[in-house]
């Protein structure tokens, strides 16, 4: 059996899909400072739309209305979480 790098890039895909949404359920319950919430928040939402297009364009089917709804949203929530990310200061380390 040989690695397909197409079916690797595809699990790869929704293993980073999961680390999204752990990271935004882990925001939602488990963090206080509201810094770092957007912060995890903004981390999640650049793993799920970004594996979520890798996943459209590996695709071998024909493209549906939401599948070219999400080809040109995706790009725009992955640069807005990026833009926020490099503007909110990581918080101070307590000691």
């Amino acid at each position: 059996m040989s690695l397909d790098p197409v079916q690797t890039a595809v699990y790869a895909s929704w293993a980073a899909t999961g680390l999204g949404l752990a990271l935004w359920v882990w925001s939602w319950f488990a963090v206080k400072d509201p810094i770092q919430k957007i912060r995890f928040v903004d981390c999640g939402i650049v793993l799920v739309f970004a594996s979520t297009l890798l996943r459209i364009v590996t695709q071998e089917r024909a493209m549906t209305a939401i599948d070219w709804g999400l080809m040109f949203l995706s790009p725009l929530f992955i640069a807005a979480a990026l833009w926020r990310l490099a503007r909110t200061p990581c918080p101070p380390e307590r000691r």
